[in-house]
C-alpha cells in the first residue's frame, strides 16, 4: 500500500494525540514546499509520514497547511523495531564531501556516524549542523528507512580507540592497511559468532588519508579492537567508509534472516 508514495520525514512528538484517524498534522513552510513544488502534491493527494523512530502512517494533503492522517496517531499502519544489533560508522572525515559520504551512510543502514579526528587528518570537510539534518532527512526519506540514524559530534580518533568497544573484544574493528595476514572485514563479520546485543553497537573505525599512526594503532588494539583489512588496494577514507558500510548492512541483513 505504501511502496509507491512519497514520504515526509517528520521529528517524534510532531503528531497530535487523540486515539481516532483524521488527525491534523500541521505541516510547515519547508514541508509545504516539498510536497507541492518538489513532489507536484495536490489537497486530496496521498502520501506517507514517518516520525524517524520506527513509525510509518499515510496522510492526505489537506488544504493550507494541513495534513489529514489515515491511521490514528497512537496506532501507525506501519512499525519496525529498532534495528538489531545498531551499526557504527566511525570515520576520520575525507578533506571534501564529506555530507556525501553522510548520505550514504545513511542509504547503507547504518545506525550510527561518529566524525573522527585522527592525528593525520588533514583539514577536513565539516558537518555543519544545519546542513547535516537535511542531508539525513531527504536520505531517510529516499531510501525508505523508518529510522533516522543518530550524528554524534566530531571527536578525538584516540578517546573512541583508547575505550573499549562496546560488547566486549571484538565488538569494535579497526579497518587499516598496509598489514600483511589480516583477516578481511567480511571474514571478521562472519566469525563473530552471535551478534551484539540489541543494545550493544558493532563499530567500524575507519581512518585517514594518511591512516592510523603506530600510536592509534596500539591503542586500539590494547582496548580490545580488531584489525582488519578491506583488501589489498589502499582505498581512499570516503571510499572504505562505503564499502565497510556495506559490508555491516548485508552482515547484519543476513543476521535478520538466519533461520533460529
Amino acid at each position: 500500500m505504501t511502496r509507491d508514495l512519497r514520504r515526509l520525514l517528520i521529528t517524534p512528538g510532531r503528531l497530535p494525540a487523540g486515539p481516532s484517524a483524521g488527525a491534523e498534522l500541521e505541516l510547515d513552510r519547508q514541508e509545504l514546499h516539498y510536497l507541492t513544488r518538489v513532489l507536484r502534491l495536490r489537497p486530496g493527494d496521498r502520501f506517507a509520514v514517518v516520525d524517524g523512530a520506527g513509525s510509518l502512517w499515510t496522510a492526505l494533503l489537506g488544504p493550507a497547511d494541513q495534513a489529514l492522517l489515515e491511521q490514528p496517531p497512537s496506532s501507525p499502519l506501519a512499525f519496525d523495531p529498532s534495528p538489531a544489533p545498531p551499526l557504527q560508522l566511525a570515520v576520520a572525515l575525507p578533506k571534501r564531501d564529506a555530507d556525501v559520504l553522510l548520505r550514504m551512510a545513511c542509504e547503507l543502514g547504518v545506525d550510527r556516524f561518529t566524525p573522527l579526528k585522527a592525528q593525520r587528518s588533514v583539514a577536513a570537510d565539516s558537518l555543519k549542523p544545519e546542513r547535516a539534518e537535511a542531508i539525513l532527512r531527504e536520505a531517510v526519506e529516499q531510501c525508505e528507512r523508518l529510522w533516522q540514524p543518530q550524528l554524534e559530534s566530531l571527536r578525538p580518533a584516540a578517546e573512541l580507540l583508547g575505550a573499549r568497544p562496546p560488547g566486549g573484544s571484538g565488538r569494535g574493528l579497526l579497518c587499516t592497511a598496509r598489514q600483511p595476514g589480516l583477516a578481511l572485514l567480511a571474514q571478521a563479520l562472519e566469525c563473530l559468532g552471535d551478534p551484539p546485543g540489541a543494545s550493544e553497537p558493532l563499530t567500524v573505525a575507519i581512518g585517514p588519508e594518511g591512516g592510523w599512526t603506530p600510536g592509534e594503532e596500539a591503542l586500539a588494539l590494547a582496548h580490545g579492537w580488531q584489525a582488519v583489512s578491506l583488501g589489498s588496494t589502499i582505498l581512499r577514507c570516503s571510499t572504505a567508509a562505503v564499502s565497510a558500510a556495506g559490508l555491516l548492512s548485508h552482515w547484519r541483513a543476513q543476521q535478520i534472516g538466519a533461520p533460529s
